[in-house]
């Protein structure tokens, strides 16, 4: 007769819990954590302000001539609030490297998987939480701005709105942006051991590229770069219009996006797990 198989214990699941709540704690007592979160959420709104301010109908034949994506429009902040995105990830890595607490945290938690795993875990939900903070912010000025500016339901641009399934799909693509682009940078620190490194490095990934395509005069080049740079690609999962005119489309975009920031984390955890800290 078998013996009865024995309840999983609760030291077990405490265990498992461990790394999560240290990086919690880590995060959240820092105050560069909260200002960049911030910061991403302030930033993301006031230049997508900036941008419904600055586009009427006016210089179109008529409102419906202008074929503009008020809702990509709305959301033109994302493009700014990847950069402090960015440098959050990275600064919740690197800052252990750059002061030696990483070799502390090694000692308190020597899996360094469950340990990269349970930072990137963390790091996700504060960004995508701040995140949707914005986009959700983004979009509730969009409601307000556009219809002055000539953008109405009766000329063919329904306010933007969540319940409506392109403008859902452009708004929860583009928490996912922000929040793969905060996991880029970890991934980038882990491998670089340096914030600085990862910074710039990531900027360059997310910014240089991109404008080299704006420089080419070559249109078939211009495309394959906006089709497999990280930003452009992950961006156009906002477009809610014309989606046969883009280089790639919205999901397959973001999912360029993804393998950068999840191909950067599987080579920095390799890394990680055989090199000393």
């Amino acid at each position: 007769m078998s013996s009865p198989r024995a309840p999983r214990r609760p030291h077990a699941r405490l265990t498992a819990l461990r790394p999560l709540h240290a990086e919690w704690t880590k995060l959240r007592t820092l105050h560069s954590s909260w200002w960049l979160l911030a910061a991403t959420a302030v930033l993301t709104v006031t230049v997508g302000v900036a941008a419904l301010s600055a586009v009427g109908t006016g210089a179109c034949p008529s409102a419906a001539a202008c074929h503009e994506d008020t809702v990509k429009l709305s959301l033109t902040g994302v493009w700014l609030g990847q950069a402090t995105a960015l440098v959050l990830g990275a600064l919740s890595m690197g800052a252990e490297y750059g002061t030696g607490t990483i070799r502390t945290t090694l000692t308190a938690m020597p899996h360094r998987v469950a340990l990269l795993v349970s930072k990137a875990a963390v790091l996700a939900a504060m960004t995508a939480a701040a995140g949707t903070a914005a986009i959700l912010g983004s979009l509730y000025a969009g409601r307000l701005i556009l219809p002055g500016n000539g953008f109405t339901p009766e000329a063919g641009y329904p306010l933007p709105s969540l319940a409506d399934g392109p403008t859902l799909r452009a708004a929860f693509g583009s928490v996912l942006c922000l929040t793969l682009t905060a996991l880029l940078g970890l991934g980038l620190a882990a491998l670089l051991r340096d914030s600085t490194g990862a910074i710039t490095t990531g900027l360059g990934l997310l910014y240089a590229i991109p404008l080299l395509a704006d420089l080419l005069g070559d249109p078939s080049w211009r495309d394959r770069l906006e089709r497999w740079a990280p930003m452009p690609a992950g961006l156009a999962v906002q477009a809610t219009r014309d989606l046969s005119r883009l280089p790639i489309g919205p999901w397959p975009g973001l999912g360029v996006l993804a393998a950068y920031a999840l191909g950067l984390l599987l080579v920095a955890g390799a890394a990680f797990r055989v090199r000393d800290a």
